[in-house]
């Protein structure tokens, strides 16, 4: 287990840590979530070494490996398949030196081992997961440097799952990944086989590929044994708590004090008045949680244009001679929402710079509004800020005859306050960054947002802050991202970008995911048609009812059983020296929960799929 025990830890006289502790139990999937600027990288440094403790300790056992992306890998003549086998680096050693070992005892001894760690299905496995994380066939026989750095850095992640450490310390994984790479990660951490702690704002990996999170605030660390939806739950109502304590006991204060104010110059009373005030010196104060910082984006509203905005007929877009998209058929209206669904290298960015008028049409024809205003966000441009100048420098740019003050407004309306809007943009975080990109693309109310990754660097609440702004923007929305809870809040209407054209996908996320998921299963032998089964009876289909409630009832029970156990294994007293018996116990009890839990839910799901069919035969 990882155990972080009273650390203290500053930076440049700012601390981030102040006796912060936690414990994460072996084999738990861990999401480390926070405010930005809280020290969460930071903490991944401290946990790997390579920053030192200004006070307290962190301590794994003695053998275990830590792993984590820091950087991509180098641009060399190295096949993709290769270096990701090489990230095993025990692995590696062994299969070179039993290529010239001679002694017939070593050799035995390097067939054991790698016998032991499954060395044969190596290449098998690392060719998986490089095709899970984007990678085909032909790809992961090419050489690294044919790849830019954005994919460079899913080979390093390729070869830290490969490697399989003992601690996998992931820092924002999935702001490389495209949806269907995201997707795949969520599954491959689901099932990975040790401890996971992953620093993400994506809302959706966080509910489905960890089972508790850590919370980093206030230079604090509290273990929640719960996915994010219900540490939200959890944080929401001790905060609530917290405010109606502070609340209660500041009006005490206040009476005390009123006495004080009346009765402190009367020679009668002043005994009195001083022992009130005496009580207010020693009141240990509750301070009220401070609602989190607005995080807000204002987006100008556009005049109406009549429909359509665009339209396509039988069109096709591509670079030079090449065709990328061709068999377009394609209409926007100002009030569609559309996520643009498709592989990394399909034309969703092509399709992107069509409609924005960056790319021509090659053949058909496009009708677009005259007046048609079109604002874009990519990752690229928030690449290509310039870093010597200030957020007020860039709007003043744009927006010359302003006066400053109307400007500073701009900037505060996406989050920018006062100290951000004079700060050089090269010492801004990422986050504002986006933010200053999201403005200088949206300062003429334009009457279509395409918007290619925009969350990349923004925290959760800002997340929630541009569903609730693009909620309110009365102009269309085309959407390209990895975040599956931003898609499902903001699109109304899908669109696949596959096999050289774009098509509406008639169905929703989650069926896209599941399809996704399970595009690479083996196909099922056909098997001879049966013969259609009667329509069940009423009765039936009420006791087929019954059994999905009651496999429901006791899923929820064995689940309230594990959050019991998992608060029970965060207890840093548990694992005290003299309690390594009980902590077996506790871990084993825990396992037994784990396997009940998978079986429970495996009947209900059965269960559930006896109903549908009854209910749709």
């Amino acid at each position: 287990m990882l155990r972080i025990q009273d650390i203290s830890y500053s930076v440049d006289g700012r601390p981030l840590f102040e006796g912060a502790t936690a414990t994460i139990p072996d084999g738990h999937k861990v999401g480390l979530v926070g405010p930005n600027g809280a020290g969460k990288t930071t903490l991944f440094r401290l946990i790997k070494g390579e920053l030192t403790l200004d006070g307290g300790d962190i301590s794994l056992p003695s053998r275990a490996k830590i792993g984590g992306v820091s950087q991509e890998v180098p641009a060399s003549d190295t096949s993709l398949i290769d270096t990701v086998l090489e990230a095993d680096t025990e692995r590696h050693a062994l299969m070179a030196e039993a290529e010239t070992a001679q002694d017939s005892n070593r050799i035995a001894e390097i067939q054991t081992r790698l016998a032991d760690i499954d060395a044969w299905s190596a290449e098998a496995r690392a060719a998986s997961i490089l095709k899970g994380l984007g990678f085909d066939d032909v790809d992961q026989k090419r050489p690294c440097s044919d790849f830019s750095g954005g994919w460079r850095m899913r080979v390093a992640l390729a070869g830290v799952l490969f490697a399989q450490p003992d601690l996998l310390l992931l820092d924002e994984p999935t702001n490389y990944l495209d949806l269907e790479g995201a997707l795949w990660l969520e599954s491959y951490l689901q099932k990975y086989p040790h401890t996971v702690i992953v620093i993400s704002h994506d809302r959706g990996l966080l509910n489905r590929a960890v089972n508790s999170i850590l919370h980093l605030e206030d230079k604090q660390l509290t273990y929640y044994g719960v996915p994010y939806d219900g540490f939200a739950k959890q944080r929401a109502e001790r905060r609530a708590q917290a405010s109606a304590m502070a609340k209660k006991q500041d009006a005490r204060r206040q009476h005390l004090q009123s006495f004080v104010d009346r009765f402190r110059a009367k020679a009668s009373k002043a005994k009195q008045a001083q022992s009130r005030l005496k009580m207010i010196e020693r009141m240990d104060m509750i301070s009220a949680p401070e609602d989190a910082a607005k995080r807000v984006f204002n987006f100008p509203q556009p005049d109406e244009l009549s429909p359509p905005i665009i339209n396509i007929e039988n069109g096709s877009t591509g670079y030079g001679d090449t065709v990328v998209l061709s068999r377009l058929n394609l209409r926007i209206d100002q009030d569609d929402r559309i996520a643009l669904l498709g592989k990394n290298g399909q034309g969703k960015s092509t399709l992107s710079k069509l409609l924005s008028d960056r790319l021509p049409l090659m053949d058909g024809r496009m009708s677009r509004s005259s007046k048609l205003r079109i604002g874009y966000f990519a990752q690229h441009q928030v690449d290509e800020l310039h870093l010597d100048e200030t957020p007020i420098q860039h709007v003043q740019r744009e927006r010359p005859d302003s006066p400053p003050a109307k400007l500073r407004a701009l900037l505060a309306g996406f989050g920018l306050m006062a100290a951000q809007a004079d700060t050089e943009v090269g010492r801004l975080s990422g986050g504002q960054k986006a933010r200053l990109s999201l403005l200088l693309a949206t300062l003429d109310a334009p009457h279509m947002l395409i918007l290619d990754e925009p969350t990349n660097h923004l925290d959760i609440e800002s997340r929630e802050a541009l569903v609730e702004a693009l909620t309110a923007y009365s102009g269309a929305v085309i959407l390209v991202s990895h975040d599956m809870h931003l898609l499902s809040m903001v699109a109304d209407r899908l669109w696949l970008v596959k096999d050289g054209t774009v098509k509406p996908y008639e169905d929703d996320l989650d069926a896209y995911r599941t399809m996704l998921l399970t595009r690479d299963a083996p196909p099922r032998p056909d098997r001879p048609e049966k013969p259609k089964p009667k329509r069940p009876s009423r009765d039936q289909i009420l006791d087929l009812r019954a059994e999905v409630r009651k496999c429901e009832d006791r899923v929820t029970k064995i689940e309230q059983m594990r959050e019991k156990l998992a608060k029970k294994l965060a207890d840093p007293a548990l694992y005290e020296t003299d309690k390594v018996g009980e902590l077996e116990v506790w871990n084993k009890k825990y396992g037994e929960v784990m396997d009940g839990l998978r079986r429970a839910e495996a009947m209900w799901e059965a269960a559930l799929e006896k109903l549908e069919q009854a209910e749709t035969a």
